[in-house]
């Protein structure tokens, strides 16, 4: 099996198959791309058992064939070579690869095609069309607040619901939360799904701007179909908990500040809070909010002022910086609105202007006043 194709195009495609890879493979043929070449086409796919990708790209070939390609050693390759076209010439009775290129010719040992673990099948009914953006939009929100405890499964992916007209993106760690809401939507299903981290961080990666993307999903599997790539992934299974009943309803005290500028104060702050808690304390009174943290064991401290909008009683309130500043770091707008209750109770964060067609949402629980620990 011959075929030829330009280096760079080659590297782009298998760029967006290598997310699938897993950093400690449980077979050895995992650590390799499956190259199927029919008429014209070459089909790259790569998987890990949970997520797999197939991306479709044009070549120049008179043979069909299939050969299993060691991942790394053919990234490495690529990327070393400027833009060119390269040549890729397999003995199929050893499955071992030459690759030419103007600077010379690389040979590697490939394994047999028919070990490459199938592609997961999309026998599936239920089908919604997202613009790219939109989920790209999503992952970008959301993805800071997932958890990393394997033994809160659920946490550990974003939460996807459908609700016919609606897409509703939920992340959680217990210590803060995401609902992002996208209204709109032409879809007729309804239904929920918890997506693991990684696909998402791969989705992220790999959509291309303004694309249409075809979601389809069954009780064990989801598959993006975009441009000439399909990622499929198994779905969490786990019961997703009712973040609804965390989210108050009742908080009186509102506090409006410049995004950016609270920001660049809290990264500041941050600096001389304690390494354990992160604690940075607001302090809220009528047009004026002081930003302070403190680490009692090495006697440092730190104060700012800032200007802001309040309604409601005064109040000081302590989080947890590095959660603020995960938070305020994904948002855009230029002004965000704080609404409190009590030193004691969770405090959500919005865009003080909300984008048409979408609501966002965040969570974050406080940390008591105070403590040196």
């Amino acid at each position: 099996m011959k075929f030829s194709v330009s280096s760079a195009d080659l590297l782009k495609q298998i760029n967006i198959a290598s997310g699938a890879i897993g950093s400690n493979p449980v077979l050895p043929i995992l650590e390799d791309f499956l190259f199927h070449v029919k008429g014209k086409t070459l089909t790259i796919s790569a998987t890990d058992l949970e997520t797999s990708v197939k991306t479709e790209m044009e070549i120049k070939s008179d043979q069909n064939g299939s050969v299993a390609i060691p991942a790394k050693i053919l990234n490495d390759t690529l990327k070393s070579l400027p833009e060119q076209p390269v040549s890729f010439t397999v003995d199929t009775a050893n499955n071992s690869i030459e690759i030419t290129s103007s600077y010379g010719r690389y040979k590697l040992a490939g394994e047999n095609a028919g070990d490459f673990p199938s592609f997961p099948s999309a026998s599936t009914n239920d089908t919604i069309k997202l613009n790219s953006d939109l989920l790209h939009e999503a992952f970008n929100k959301t993805l800071f607040a997932t958890s990393n405890d394997e033994l809160r499964l659920a946490m550990t992916g974003v939460l996807m619901q459908l609700d016919k007209n609606k897409l509703i993106v939920v992340s959680t760690d217990a210590h803060k939360l995401v609902k992002y809401t996208f209204l709109g939507l032409e879809n007729k299903a309804t239904a929920q799904f918890i997506l693991p981290k990684k696909t998402c961080n791969m989705l992220k990666n790999a959509l291309p701007a303004n694309t249409e993307v075809e979601i389809s999903f069954n009780k064990s599997n989801a598959f993006f179909s975009f441009g000439q790539t399909i990622l499929a992934c198994r779905l969490i299974d786990a019961k997703y908990p009712d973040y609804n009943g965390v989210i108050p309803v009742d908080n009186p005290n509102t506090l409006t500040v410049n995004r950016a500028q609270l920001l660049q104060s809290l990264r500041r702050i941050a600096i001389y809070a304690n390494k354990t808690t992160n604690q940075v304390a607001l302090h809220i009174d009528d047009g004026s909010l002081t930003v302070t943290a403190q680490d009692l064991d090495f006697s440092n401290e730190a104060t700012e002022q800032l200007a802001c909008t309040f309604k409601g009683k005064p109040l000081s309130i302590a989080f947890n910086g590095k959660f603020l500043i995960e938070m305020l770091s994904v948002m855009t707008n230029d002004e965000i609105t704080f609404r409190l209750s009590s030193p004691n109770r969770a405090g959500i964060v919005n865009p003080a202007e909300e984008v048409k067609g979408q609501d966002l949402l965040m969570l974050i629980m406080p940390v008591l006043i105070n403590t040196g620990h």
